[in-house]
């Protein structure tokens, strides 16, 4: 206005031109003009964007209008023509971040529009918008005449992330590759140790170890984590001798902040890994308050090779399978013949066995009992161990079925070390059990928080969903795991059962088959979904062929339980005297996972059966208060 008044006028004549005729065209509504902007709302997501790419093409025209545009999708609040609500005020602040002839978008949009061919957009990373509690990660839409911003160019629109760091995996410099599970090893333990720090966010271990190995800008990597620091080094190991190289980043402009070289004998790898994280601590310290002045590491043996068979235990733990659950498991007890008070030894050989316990790869009655066992060792020789506690609170939940002492142990788990996010898993299975559906995303989206890109915290999230009955967001989070990790059964497999229960099970048997295929699994193994789609779809034959083959692989490994398997298939074909005898055998062999089916609005348990109420009396439901 100051500088060319007429001019002024006439863009914003025609600014309110070009939104009168196209919000319209793409069924919107135009709420309000406010100076020379406009708020609008849209009946649908596609059309939204696409309204949004016409305005910016139609205001390149003379006179040229420069335009920002934010959109999200979410619930509002109208009165008296006006809304309100989160909805508009994350539309606010993200049309707010966006710079002329540019579309932004929320991730919530972006789940909407991501299957299209013709709408493309590009992350810009996560941003702290004020009055918003958590980050917000944001896109740009992408198409011909659009500005797509890059992120520097929206530096200092919004708060910078602050104490917030990532510790990237270490790389192995060692002559010989196996040493590999070391270098894991000092990274995973740097990264436990730092979540010691009070006021300090660290990222956990999956997410960051999702970049092991690819040469990405530290810059990109700190916007997609919103971290604003980033630790990263190397670690070379020959005989007896180790050299860990450290250097903490500036995530913002890939400045080094510090960087330092350790020569030692291993027999002093844990004053190294100590001497490490008070130094990052105490380049937090202007942020930070008090600074610690505890032992961040404490060394747990004083034998190396226990120490290197533990580490290498970790590597294979990690690989989630049961197959190297049981090279863990080997490792662990090396470690703990070598050193018979090695506590964390003794709490991650309890989680392999739980894990084995829990998923019909053992007995459960003599996995548990070793849980126990190894737990008890654990939390006696290191009571501040919150693997240790997360190994009683699995034992407690998926086999004593002592509910509140599974709660007490958990909880106890995650207050000791917040990363411990196996523990949020066990919590979220806890509340599904006790009927409490939106506790149990309530928890999983904390662990989301903190390990976005966890496969493991990523399917536990889509569970939760499901469970509660929000199949939308269940199936966007299958999508999200498959992005991560195109060959992951169980994302397939979940992604199954969200398509299901919305009632398409011809295409669940589809998704569910391609799940086998991927996991490699042929003949008679993981047929229970594929049987459970069959059923709820009608084809009451080729149900009872996975039946047939279940029976007899039961036959073949007599150390595997498949009472459940059997058990969901019955329900689904509406037959309650069979499916009430597996369920009965599940709880005779103490298999946890039959008190979630029993509340699984999936499996439609007939709750008015008297043989519903005696399971769950039997399971110690009926005392648990909703």
């Amino acid at each position: 206005m100051q500088q060319n008044e007429r001019d002024a006028i006439r863009k914003r004549e025609r600014l309110k031109e070009v939104l009168d005729n196209c919000i319209p065209a793409f069924h919107g509504q135009i709420v309000e003009y406010a100076g020379d902007g406009a708020l609008s709302i849209f009946d649908s997501t596609i059309e939204s964007v696409r309204c949004a790419i016409q305005i910016q093409h139609d205001l390149q025209l003379n006179p040229k209008v420069d335009l920002r545009i934010g959109l999200h999708s979410g619930d509002i609040i109208m009165n008296d023509g006006m809304i309100y609500g989160d909805g508009v005020n994350f539309a606010s602040r993200i049309e707010s971040l966006s710079i002329p002839g540019s579309v932004l978008i929320s991730e919530k949009v972006y789940d909407e529009i991501r299957n299209q061919d013709d709408l493309v957009a590009v992350e810009l990373g996560y941003f702290e918008f004020k009055n918003i509690v958590k980050p917000v990660r944001v896109f740009a839409i992408s198409a011909e005449g659009l500005v797509v911003p890059t992120r520097n160019e929206l530096k200092g629109k919004t708060k910078p992330p602050v104490n917030r760091l990532a510790v990237l995996p270490f790389i192995n410099l060692s002559n010989d590759p196996e040493n590999e599970y070391f270098s894991d090893g000092i990274t995973e333990e740097l990264l436990n140790a730092l979540c010691k720090v009070d006021g300090m966010q660290v990222t956990s271990r999956t997410s960051a170890f999702a970049y092991k190995g690819l040469n990405k800008d530290i810059r990109e990597i700190g916007s997609q984590l919103n971290v604003d620091r980033v630790l990263e080094g190397s670690v070379r190991k020959a005989g007896n001798r180790v050299r860990i190289t450290a250097q903490l980043i500036n995530a913002s402009d890939g400045y080094h902040i510090w960087s330092e070289t350790y020569d030692r004998d291993l027999t002093h790898i844990f004053e190294v890994q100590d001497e490490i994280s008070h130094v990052i601590a105490n380049k937090f310290r202007h942020s930070i308050s008090p600074a610690p002045e505890e032992t961040l590491v404490k060394a747990p043996t004083k034998n190396v090779e226990a120490y290197t068979l533990y580490l290498k235990g970790l590597h294979y733990f990690n690989g989630i399978n049961a197959q190297y659950m049981r090279k863990g498991i080997e490792c662990f007890s090396k470690a703990i013949e070598l050193e018979p008070a090695y506590a964390n030894a003794y709490a991650m050989m309890a989680a392999c066995y739980a894990l084995l316990g829990s998923s019909g790869q053992m007995q459960p009655k003599e996995a548990f009992a070793i849980v126990h066992e190894y737990g008890d060792k654990a939390l006696e020789m290191d009571p501040s161990l919150a693997a240790g506690y997360a190994a009683k609170g699995a034992v407690y939940l998926l086999y004593d079925w002592k509910w509140d002492k599974a709660y007490e142990a958990l909880r106890k788990a995650i207050e000791l070390n917040p990363a411990t996010t196996n523990a949020y898993q066990l919590l979220s299975f806890y509340y599904m059990i006790t009927s409490q559906p939106e506790e149990a995303v309530k928890i999983m989206e904390q662990a989301y928080e903190i390990d976005p890109l966890s496969p493991m915290v990523n399917k536990s999230l889509a569970d939760a969903y499901l469970f509660a009955g929000r199949t939308d967001e269940s199936l966007k989070q299958c999508d999200i795991l498959l992005d991560l990790y195109p060959k992951m059964s169980v994302a397939m497999e979940l992604k199954g059962w969200s398509v299901g229960v919305r009632g398409d099970w011809n295409k669940a048997a589809e998704f569910f088959e391609e799940a086998r295929r991927l996991n490699n699994q042929t003949g008679m193994k993981g047929l229970f979904a594929v049987g459970c789609a069959y059923a709820n779809a009608g084809n009451t034959e080729k149900a009872m062929e996975c039946i047939q083959l279940i029976e007899q692989l039961q036959v073949l490994e007599p150390n595997k339980v498949l009472d459940a398997d059997l058990a969901m298939i019955w329900l689904s074909l509406g037959n309650a005297d069979k499916a009430f005898y597996y369920l009965s055998a599940c709880v005779d062999k103490k298999m946890g996972p039959v008190a979630m089916i029993l509340n699984h609005h999936m499996f439609k348990v007939p709750t008015a059966d008297p043989r519903y109420g005696l399971l769950r009396e039997r399971l110690g439901l009926v005392t648990i208060s909703q």
